[in-house]
């Protein structure tokens, strides 16, 4: 089953950040050993293990990719080296080993969502020695290669998969309400439309999920502003932040009206009672209850969804795949390329006081082969990145709906995580918030953005 993205997941406050440095500090500082002392011909990887025993998948595709290259390179070992942690933890435990040399590992497993501070730290190393001699590079889609890009413009991780967003309804809901089984909406306003249809016609059911507000953390900003705003302009420029000028982008009219959506949903009742959307785990419930029950219309959501509705899941549900249409969220207004997604994903990344850092890239170069890299989609129901497992019809048919969810790889986005974004994140939220509760008008959330910016930002702030 895949990972459910960092979006979705509750950030470690400071505080007990501070307190699990200290409490993990002794464990950790033993687990690897790199040092000095260092055996020259091991590769030693660091990954997240899941905290469910019952879940191996991980364990099981690097235990095979370990045999591979051990046999491949005689005399080299690979030693594996688990961290069995909640993700907050493990973040943490993590950032603690590759500090030293003495507990650095050769290769780490990174989430993109927060790479870019252990890039500031000067805790990973730039590969892009590394993959402008390695063919299999040019696989990758381009979109998920500038998720591992710093600001200095060098790449610091090879992704090993990704996820995408876009609009779950229910076919049922949409026969009630008289709505096409193959929908596609083209506009803000067509999904719009379709969610006033519903309320009018089939009480009782949700016509539409945004999630928002801070109780709901990254899947506000990421599920529901971004997959706004990010299609707002002509997809060519990051509406959040200028590439050109490395500032953050204030003032625009995309904030705006990506708000004036939010705005409408809450205050045109389309969406779910504002106690419930406030509610932090109201995404177990959409995913568990309403979902299932038919009780909501559309979800602007991910593609990890059916991870909890598969055989053994704590929801099983073998029909979602009968009863669930999926659409492409449209851009504003239609205008190119006429569909959004945001993704986040996984990199794997070489800190930059390995012992063996050489050995640890051949090392990826065997995980990412093409049969290697398809089996861990498959096996993860995970989003391909590579351009030749997203092309090949096993994959395709692995899980349904994974071709839908590939094919917006070429339109995704990924958010602009450097070291502000965090801060930037919970100043979306917290606009959003206002408009959803009726606190604020658009232009008032929108003014306590842009001031709240400046702070995040530390003054690096441009207006468009």
């Amino acid at each position: 089953m895949p990972v459910r993205p960092i979006a979705a997941r509750p950030r470690t406050s400071a505080p007990l950040l501070a307190a699990l440095l200290t409490l993990s500090a002794a464990g950790t500082l033993t687990a690897c050993g790199s040092g000095s002392g260092s055996d020259p011909d091991t590769v030693k990887v660091s990954f997240k293990q899941s905290t469910d025993n019952s879940v191996k998948v991980m364990d099981t595709y690097l235990a095979d990719v370990k045999k591979q290259f051990e046999k491949a390179n005689p005399g080299k070992k690979v030693e594996l080296v688990p961290i069995k942690a909640p993700d907050s933890e493990y973040y943490t435990k993590l950032q603690q080993m590759l500090r030293s040399p003495k507990t650095a590992p050769d290769l780490v497993y990174e989430d993109t969502f927060l790479i870019n501070s252990d890039i500031t730290s000067g805790y990973l190393k730039p590969l892009d020695g590394y993959l402008a001699k390695w063919d299999d590079w040019d696989r990758f889609v381009d979109t998920a290669k500038s998720a591992a890009k710093a600001q200095d413009g060098k790449t610091y991780g090879v992704p090993d998969g990704t996820d995408t967003r876009g609009l779950w309804y229910d076919k049922g809901v949409f026969a009630k309400a008289g709505l096409p089984a193959d929908w596609k909406p083209r506009t803000w306003e067509d999904v719009l439309d379709a969610a006033r249809t519903i309320k009018k016609k089939v009480p009782g059911v949700t016509p539409l999920n945004v999630y928002t507000g801070k109780p709901a953390g990254e899947a506000a900003t990421m599920q529901g502003f971004e997959m706004l705003l990010y299609g707002t302009n002509d997809g060519t420029s990051d509406p959040l932040y200028d590439t050109a000028t490395k500032k953050w982008i204030a003032g625009s009219q995309g904030f705006k009206d990506a708000l004036t959506f939010v705005e409408t949903v809450y205050k045109e009742k389309l969406g779910p009672d504002v106690s419930d959307a406030l509610d932090p785990n109201f995404g177990t419930k959409v995913r568990g209850e309403l979902l299932p029950a038919g009780k909501l219309g559309i979800d602007l959501d991910g593609s990890w969804l059916p991870q909890d509705w598969g055989e053994g899941a704590g929801h099983e549900w073998p029909e979602w795949s009968r009863k669930l249409g999926l659409a492409a969220m449209p851009t504003q207004h239609g205008q190119a390329p006429g569909k959004v997604s945001m993704s986040g994903g996984w990199t794997w990344s070489i800190p930059a006081k390995a012992a063996n850092p050489d050995l640890a890239f051949d090392f990826v170069k065997t995980m990412q082969t093409k049969a290697n890299a398809q089996k861990w989609y498959i096996a993860n129901s995970g989003i391909a990145v590579r351009e030749d497992v997203a092309a090949d019809p096993a994959y395709v048919k692995a899980q349904p709906g994974i071709k839908f969810f590939t094919d917006l790889v070429a339109s995704t986005h990924y958010r602009p995580a450097y070291p502000a974004y965090p801060k930037v994140s919970t100043a979306i939220q917290e606009a959003m918030e206002g408009v959803t509760t009726g606190d604020s008008s658009v232009e008032e959330a929108a003014r306590g953005y842009d001031e709240e910016l400046k702070s995040a930002a530390d003054g690096q702030v441009t207006t468009k």
